[in-house]
């Protein structure tokens, strides 16, 4: 089943939402802000991720630049995958994975290419 990795107070995520109530398609939301993410989730994410790992990381939050991690090590899968779990507040937003591959919601529209859509 799709899910969306949703912060509701992100008017992206909102967005986001909006595009995947609109067509009539099953999916599930996470609240990642309050339920956490597993390694394994985040493992999973990063591995389907079509683009630079690096893109997942929100890096002008606050929590990242109190963290020791440079840009430089973004690369590293596992660096992202423990940042991430430490401070969900640095997944980027909205997230959404379709079974197949997890997309950026910036913009929102970005998702409209997942087979979610395509053969929705």
């Amino acid at each position: 089943m799709a899910v969306l990795y949703h912060n509701p107070r992100c008017s992206k995520s909102r967005q986001a939402l909006a595009l995947l109530i609109a067509s009539g398609n099953d999916f599930s939301q996470v609240l990642y802000l309050r339920s956490g993410l597993s390694k394994s989730t985040i493992h999973d994410l990063i591995a389907r991720f079509e683009g630079e790992v690096s893109d997942l990381v929100r890096t002008g939050e606050n929590e990242f630049k109190q963290s020791s991690i440079s840009p430089r090590e973004l690369c590293d899968a596992e660096v992202v995958c423990e940042l991430i779990q430490q401070h969900p507040i640095l997944l980027q937003r909205p997230l959404f994975d379709d079974g197949i591959s997890v997309y950026i919601g910036r913009p929102p529209e970005n998702i409209l290419i997942s087979s979610f859509f395509i053969q929705g």
